[in-house]
């Protein structure tokens, strides 16, 4: 019988301790605005650093009220295949190894699939 006295008493969803004697941490409320008006209030610890711009629940990036947008860091380009190859080789050696390629596959030395059936 003592199983059935917990059926429906959500022990895992509840935690059975009292916020009794816990001290938090003091906090401060940050509103951010975002270009649509939204106004969203994120709690933070007072000793946290806080964001400039803040994800706004419809998406766009809301910034903190009275507050100016951060200067953004140019990023890197990303790197391609043909940037990495012309890193390993000249143009000249790449032509180089494409005439010699075309000149096996054109007699018939070099198939036009590397793989081999087993």
């Amino acid at each position: 019988m003592s199983d059935r006295s917990l059926r429906g008493s959500n022990l895992g969803s509840r935690s059975m301790e009292s916020d009794e004697g816990v001290a938090l941490a003091p906090r401060q409320n940050v509103e951010y605005v975002c270009p649509e008006g939204h106004i969203t209030s994120v709690p933070f610890s007072t000793e946290a650093e806080v964001p400039a711009v803040w994800e706004c629940r419809c998406g766009a990036e809301a910034l903190q009220r009275d507050g100016s947008r951060p200067d953004t860091k140019p990023g890197k380009p990303p790197r391609t295949h043909w940037d990495m190859l012309l890193e390993r080789r000249t143009i000249a050696e790449l032509e180089d190894l494409l005439s010699e390629r075309l000149e096996l596959l054109r007699s018939g030395r070099l198939h036009h699939s590397t793989r081999r059936s087993a």
